[in-house]
């Protein structure tokens, strides 16, 4: 017996904690520049602390009413706990601290990019990533410590009150509450990640359409009244809703592959329960691999390329964990046949699972680079955009729209090909072990995400600080390959979304007491075609939202360019606390319903249609979210890398085009379409995708067709030993064989 193997899970958690502290405190002890700078950074700062306020006061009440219903229906079912409250409240408290953590050193960290870059490129990107990396490492680590603690808590609790049932009822139990831990963290990221993005997403149309194309000055010009609400939004949006939406991914990944864990036999050393456990080590391995790879990530000159650095980095830390992942797989499990008796009691082997995880990471690398090339400069997609701006803004529009389009023609191969490969390796357990083999890597994939808004605050700074042509260049080149981590930083999540929802949706058939989703029947299908519609209008109500804050915004930067004279002269200082305060309050009554519908949908289907008809919601809501998101992040993002090619100069029918020009403007149109696309809709998809499949997941013994929380276990296995010699060494060979 070495269950007591898993206490060194909150340890790597820990670990990471102490990482993040010190790359933290070494960003905060780098030169913050000059008094002017100091000033608009701190504009930034209490912006996004002002906006967090205001969102943590509404999600209060929503986490406290929430408990109490979670608490109550804990008191109802078997195998729950009223618990499950606690649990709930832990993993939303977690979970805005996250992004809280991100936020706070990501406003930090923007100026004294600004001031690196002064300097040299390399300081800057130094700067800018380690400041990206705190987030990343701390995110990670919270998950890892907050799971593995909790885990350790509840599970030894149950063992105790259920007089040492290790691997049944107190197991059962312990994952019922986890599951709760799961639901705060989703729950906040959404409504952060939603608010965030309405917020950024409003204050950076209202200063593109005004600032650039009616006044014809910079987004980030110190006399747009938008610009610093621009720059508060990319903190509250791009980083602190980026926190918590990474942070309760991880934990759902987690979560899915230990609840099919516990439905495997397995004659290991750790009391039967290594396959719940593996999952939790391969986090926090995958954390400290993350951290060493960040001391990978470097240039040595100007003239290197930023991307090429980041790419070392991200794939350093996968084939650190590959390795790693043999070894410990090879420890963990036991020699002969695993048993998962969901899905037809299909067997594998400890080779399987290890085969599994590798596919997640190929799955997770393969998505990266693809969407690397949708949205990336110089690459045919968005030059396909930059030629179609030369003839309108409506030409520029089609160009954006196909190339997303067709952006989802080979991830969902990949994700297809990935899922039924993990199937064929180790079942539905291979299927949840490789979205957790693939969110492994979470800290770098994070780091690698965060320091795209940090540069591109930099680049606001320094234009409304007035520096040198030089820094904005540097600033720039930061920003551009920020534009595209975070369009790969998207259709990874969304990539892990798809793997983990499967997983989730496996456990909720087990937990519901149905055996399979039938289409065939008029109501299941029936949920199939809502469950599709809803990601569309969830993007509606998203994307409309912006619009609605983006003309409150619009009309106030006009009404101030308007009634306070001296602005364009540098005579008069623009009222930049308008404009925050209008994103503010938009951003909080907008990102409600959105979020309703998240929660609502599957618990009214569930509870008003019974199991099967919940499972076909399910399916259309992942479907259609996976497409949803993939088409929105990349439309977006080349988008976005088409405009900022005109800022350097693009050549067009061997003319070359630059920044103010008509094919310019063309494409800050398509930008602004762009916009709500890839950082409030697109991003939110695959929280939606694990959020509702989570609340099924806890509704499920509530509306259980007399389902069952039993699995194969040694009541109904046989498990046999044949020992014999080879070459003088012991050789163990075992059997296990399930009793229909």
């Amino acid at each position: 017996m070495e269950q007591s193997f898993v206490y060194v899970v909150p340890l790597m958690g820990i670990i990471g904690l102490i990482v993040m502290a010190v790359k933290s405190a070494w960003v905060t002890k780098q030169d913050a520049g000059d008094s002017n700078m100091s000033e608009l950074a701190g504009h930034i700062a209490k912006g996004a602390m002002a906006f967090l306020r205001a969102e943590w006061k509404i999600l209060a009440y929503f986490v406290v009413i929430a408990a109490i219903l979670l608490a109550w229906s804990g008191t109802l079912v078997e195998h729950s706990s009223p618990v499950i409250a606690v649990s709930f409240v832990i993993g939303a408290v977690l979970s805005a601290f996250a992004g809280y953590l991100g936020m706070n050193i990501a406003t930090k960290a923007n100026v004294r990019t600004t001031q690196a870059a002064k300097t040299s490129l390399k300081d800057a990107l130094n700067v800018s990533f380690t400041g990206g990396s705190v987030m990343g490492i701390g995110v990670a680590g919270l998950a890892v410590l907050g799971m593995g603690s909790l885990f350790i808590v509840f599970y030894n609790v149950f063992v105790v009150s259920t007089g040492g049932d290790v691997n049944g009822a107190a197991m059962a139990t312990a994952l019922e509450v986890l599951a709760g831990f799961s639901l705060g963290a989703e729950s906040i990221a959404l409504f952060a990640r939603v608010g965030g993005g309405i917020y950024t997403k409003a204050a950076d149309v209202g200063a593109d359409l005004v600032g650039k194309v009616e006044a014809g000055i910079p987004e980030d010009d110190v006399r747009n009244p938008a610009t610093i609400a621009d720059n508060v939004g990319d903190n509250v949006g791009d980083v602190a809703g980026m926190g918590a939406d990474l942070f309760g991914s991880y934990v759902a990944t987690i979560l899915a592959s230990m609840v099919l864990g516990r439905e495997i036999v397995s004659n290991d050393n750790f009391g039967g329960i290594a396959p719940v456990l593996l999952p939790l080590v391969i986090a926090g391995m995958g954390l400290l691999f993350s951290i060493i790879s960040t001391f990978f990530v470097k240039i040595s000159k100007d003239t290197d390329s930023v991307q090429a650095a980041l790419n070392k980095g991200n794939w350093i830390s996968i084939l650190l964990t590959v390795g790693a992942s043999y070894f410990l797989i090879d420890y963990m499990l036991p020699e002969g046949e695993l048993v998962l008796s969901r899905g037809g009691s299909i067997a594998f082997t400890k080779m399987g699972v290890f085969g599994a995880v590798v596919i997640g990471l190929i799955v997770g690398a393969l998505m990266s680079a693809v969407t690397e090339y949708y949205t990336a400069m110089g690459k045919r997609p968005v030059n396909s955009i930059i030629k179609q701006s030369s003839t309108g803004h409506a030409t520029n529009i089609i160009g954006g729209l196909s190339i997303g389009m067709e952006s989802t023609v080979i991830p969902i191969l990949v994700l297809a090909a990935g899922i039924y490969g993990s199937f064929l390796a180790a079942g539905l357990y291979g299927v949840a072990i490789a979205a957790a083999g693939m969110m492994a890597t979470t800290a770098m994939q994070l780091a690698i995400d965060a320091f795209g808004p940090i540069a591109d605050n930099a680049g606001g700074i320094a234009e409304m600080s007035g520096l040198p042509k030089e820094v904005r260049e540097r600033t720039d080149i930061l920003d551009a390959v920020g534009n595209t981590t975070a369009a790969t930083g998207k259709g990874f999540a969304i990539a892990s979304a798809a793997l983990t929802a499967l997983a989730l949706f496996a456990a909720y058939v087990g937990l519901a007491g149905i055996n399979s989703i039938d289409i065939y029947k008029a109501d299941v299908l029936a949920g199939l075609f809502v469950g599709a519609m809803i990601p569309f209008i969830f993007s509606s109500l998203a994307i409309a939202a912006v619009g609605r804050a983006a003309m409150d915004m619009v009309n106030e930067v006009r009404r101030q360019f308007r009634e306070i004279p001296g602005i364009m002269e540098y005579k008069a200082k623009p009222e930049y606390e308008k404009c925050v305060e209008i994103s503010t309050k938009a951003s909080i009554r907008e990102m409600v319903m959105p979020g309703a519908i998240a929660l609502l949908a599957p618990m009214i289907v569930g509870f008003a249609f019974g199991p099967e008809v919940l499972g076909g919601l399910l399916a259309g809501i992942t479907v259609s979210g996976v497409l949803m998101g993939i088409f929105q992040n990349n439309a977006g993002g080349a988008w976005d890398n088409a405009k900022k090619s005109f800022e350097k100069g693009v050549e067009i029918n061997g003319k070359m085009e630059f920044k103010g020009s008509d094919a310019h403007k063309a494409s800050v149109t398509g930008d602004t379409v762009g916009d709500p696309f890839k950082d409030t809709s697109g991003p939110s998809m695959n929280i939606l995708i694990k959020l509702t499949s989570i609340v099924a997941l806890i509704i499920a013994p509530h509306i259980s067709d007399g389902g069952s929380h039993t699995h194969a276990s040694k009541e109904n296995v046989d498990i046999k030993k044949e020992v014999t010699y080879e070459d003088g060494k012991k050789v163990e060979k075992v059997t296990v064989t399930v009793n229909k």
